[in-house]
């Protein structure tokens, strides 16, 4: 790798595999280790497109926000292009309640190490050149089921019954047809009911830095 290039590590899994866990827990890691400012996060959700107008309520099949489809991953890939040359740019802000990409956007400063953090990273051709290493985190079904029922209800403000409903209507196809087949693509399988600590300390594409 070229030394003056940020190091791109791309974390993927199926929803509620423990990858933004992990995400964060390298994140964190990185930036004890070498240096406050070494390591960020970029998340695919940023770039979720504008669902609003068809969007009808909560479970609603007429959006499926597990397809591709659902993601600008050519901007992704155009600012994995820019962030890989050093160029800062300009992350979207998605607002999960409503469902909506404001006006507003967050700017985003290349680091030496950039963690790109989303289920469907790997499975998509735009991306995967731009990414130096790609680690998947994989859990049973049922583990990620509950995790992902937890996380939207507490946090997103969704009810049990429209989170079932998408995820065996939209969640587990998606997983199924996109997700899982992009295992094949990692450097690097984790699971995700086992401790990660150990595992991040053992990475061995950790630049050796002071």
């Amino acid at each position: 790798m070229n030394s003056t290039q940020p190091l791109l590590v791309g974390i993927s899994g199926g929803s509620g595999s423990g990858k933004t866990t992990f995400a964060r827990m390298l994140n964190q890691f990185l930036n004890q280790k070498l240096g406050e400012g070494t390591s960020a996060i970029l998340a695919q959700d940023h770039y979720y497109i504008d669902q609003s107008a068809k969007f009808r309520g909560d479970g609603d099949p007429a959006v499926n926000f597990d397809h591709p489809s659902a993601i600008e991953f050519s901007l992704l890939a155009k600012h994995l292009e820019q962030l890989k040359i050093g160029k800062a740019i300009e992350v979207p802000i998605y607002d999960f309640v409503t469902h909506t990409r404001k006006r507003e956007s967050t700017p985003f400063i290349p680091r030496p190490i950039i963690i790109v953090d989303g289920m469907l990273l790997l499975s998509q051709a735009l991306i995967r050149p731009w990414l130096d290493h790609g680690i998947f985190v994989d859990a049973p079904e049922e583990i990620r089921y509950s995790r992902r029922l937890k996380r939207d209800v507490v946090e997103r403000g969704r009810t049990p019954e429209g989170v079932e409903k998408q995820f065996k209507a939209q969640v587990k196809p998606m997983h199924d047809q996109f997700i899982e087949p992009s295992i094949e693509f990692a450097s690097q399988v984790v699971s995700g009911v086992h401790p990660f600590e150990p595992i991040i300390e053992a990475f061995p594409f950790l630049p050796n830095r002071r």
